[in-house]
């Protein structure tokens, strides 16, 4: 599954994928709005992590959303 992971670096948040940067912006909102887009439109799946200004994990995102994995108890 492909990864994309939604960052504060610098001044500006941006989402990476292999080191690559696939959207820039000031805002985190525009930022996580883009990397949706572009995620909806990658025919594989695609896992999208969003992270707190501090670098912790906040949010995962998997579209399609088919391709979730099964959430489990515990």
């Amino acid at each position: 599954m492909k990864r994309i992971d939604v960052i504060k670096k610098d001044r500006e948040w941006v989402a990476e994928s292999g080191g690559h940067v696939l959207a820039s912006g000031q805002t985190k909102d525009s930022v996580v709005r883009n990397t949706a887009k572009v995620a909806k439109a990658d025919p594989q799946a695609v896992t999208v992590k969003i992270h707190k200004q501090d670098g912790k994990l906040q949010e995962e995102r998997t579209y399609p959303r088919s391709a979730d994995p099964t959430r489990s108890k515990g």
